[in-house]
Formats: C-alpha cells, sequence, structure tokens
C-alpha cells in the first residue's frame, strides 16, 4: 500500500465540463523548485485547499522538493496531484544521496519533471545530457510514473534561429528509447530557457510556432498518433496575467509553471484554461 493510500487529504471539486473525447486534456504543472519551509507549505496547501473547483478538463500537479511530498500527501486536496523534480537512474540500492522512482511510486508520487533547464545545466554540479535524461524517463515510466520532459533553448540559440534543432536534439534520445506505449504517460514541458525566472515570456504566437514544431517533430519521429495525443506545455514564465493567451493556441496544452505556482496566482493560470 502506498504511503498516500493511509492519508485523508482533503476533496477537491470540479467545474464545466470533461474534454471531449479524442482532445487532450489541459496539464497545468507547478514547480516549486528549492523553495519553502514546513510554514510556508502549509500556507500555501491552505490556500489551495480553499481556491475553488478546478476545470473538469485540467489536470493539475505540483512538483514539491522532495522533503515536502509528504505534507502534501498528507494534507493537499485530493484532485491536485504530487510531482517530484527529479528521480534517479538507479533502482534501490547503495545509490547514497539518491531517490528512484520505485520509492517515489511507493510514496504515492504520480509524476515526476525531468531534464529541467537548472539540472541539465548543472548550479555547481556537472549537468545533465538528454541521453541521461531519457534513461531516466525510461526508469521512471517503467515503475508507473508519468513524465514531463523539459526542453528548450537558451537565448543565443534562440537569436541563432536554432531553437528547433535545439529542441530536436534533446528529444532523439527520448524518441530512441521510448515506446509508443510510454508515450502515453509523457507531456513534452518546452521552456525556452531565456524566459525562466527572468520575467520575460513567449509571445503566444512564438510559443505556439515552437509548440507546433515540437508537434510536428513527434510525428516524423514516433508517430503522427502520439504527436495527435501528447500534452505539450509552456514552461516560460505562465503565471495568470498571459496565462489566457498562451493557453487559447491549438497547440499549448497547459504550462509547466515555477514562481506564480508557488501563490494563489497558481489558480488563475488553471482558471485559464478554455472551457471545452
Amino acid at each position: 500500500m502506498a504511503f498516500a493510500d493511509s492519508c485523508s487529504r482533503p476533496a477537491g471539486a470540479s467545474k464545466g465540463s470533461d474534454a471531449a473525447e479524442g482532445t487532450r486534456k489541459y496539464l497545468l504543472g507547478g514547480n516549486w523548485k528549492a523553495n519553502g519551509t514546513v510554514a510556508s507549505c502549509e500556507k500555501i496547501i491552505a490556500e489551495f485547499n480553499g481556491a475553488g473547483p478546478i476545470p473538469a478538463n485540467a489536470e493539475v500537479v505540483v512538483g514539491v522538493p522532495f522533503i515536502h511530498i509528504p505534507i502534501c500527501l498528507q494534507s493537499l486536496r485530493s484532485d491536485v496531484e504530487i510531482a517530484a523534480q527529479n528521480c534517479s537512474l538507479t533502482g534501490t540500492g547503495a545509490y547514497t544521496g539518491e531517490t528512484c522512482a520505485s520509492q517515489l511510486k511507493d510514496m504515492g508520487v504520480t509524476w515526476v519533471i525531468l531534464g529541467h533547464s537548472e539540472r541539465r545545466e548543472g548550479f555547481g554540479m556537472a549537468g545533465e545530457d538528454s541521453e541521461l535524461v531519457a534513461k531516466k524517463t525510461k526508469m521512471a515510466l517503467s515503475e508507473g510514473l508519468k513524465v514531463m520532459i523539459c526542453i528548450g533553448e537558451k537565448k543565443e540559440e534562440r537569436e541563432a534561429g536554432t531553437t528547433m534543432d535545439v529542441c530536436a536534439e534533446q528529444l532523439k534520445p527520448c524518441a530512441e528509447i521510448l515506446s509508443k506505449e510510454d508515450w502515453a504517460n509523457v507531456s513534452i514541458a518546452y521552456e525556452p530557457v531565456w524566459a525562466i525566472g527572468t520575467g520575460l515570456t513567449a509571445t503566444p504566437e512564438m510559443a505556439q510556432e515552437t509548440h507546433a514544431n515540437i508537434r510536428q517533430w513527434v510525428a516524423d519521429n514516433v508517430g503522427a498518433d502520439v504527436a495527435a495525443a501528447v500534452r505539450i506545455q509552456y514552461g516560460g514564465s505562465m503565471k495568470g496575467a498571459n496565462a489566457e493567451g498562451l493557453l487559447a493556441q491549438p497547440d499549448i496544452d497547459g504550462g509547466l509553471i515555477g514562481g506564480a505556482s508557488l501563490k494563489l496566482d497558481f489558480f488563475t493560470c488553471i482558471n485559464a484554461v478554455p472551457s471545452p
């Protein structure tokens, strides 16, 4: 029995209609990064629990620090799923400091964020390359987790016109290692690195163009059926003030939201999901 099965989380509430059959359900992911204390976590849980119903055509997940996973599984409303922000390449064993996918699954975690640009860059440690991200993704999927795979270009790559070259290079190892069945439990989070935490945001039209190109790449390299079904989230400083315009685009299926997910503004983004 997963730890979460022993927890009595408050019930959530939904509004509106579910996504129509054959259409993609929006995926709104929060990424709390390495932020928060027990007290601040309790405060935001209380705010989220009182934030009202979630659109029925949206799936909501928050990626929280490992240390705060238990309190979220115990106290956060039941219609918000819990994600980890990383998992190891290994199973259980002599891997000091690692947290493996099977342990997360055992706790009741359902998602994991992999390949975030901050982890690819390394923040003082060796960064993770795309082959490692793909292997971690395969491991996580094999243990029953769903995965948000992050990709995206830096400012100089955008200015050089190589955005899709970068995204394709980051996706290629996943296309090589994942089965078509695996892709049913994967989303792609496109995060233009130059827009993360900077206050800069791609215009809805810029983001839509890249999302459409990513979907076409998936169609050409994995399959048209996978491309039609896979959800592509926008991860470049989405917040309440710009969420409606971004989510109105046909190939933007949600967001991976950083700073705004630590505030009630996260629910402004959630409520910006278009009605089916």
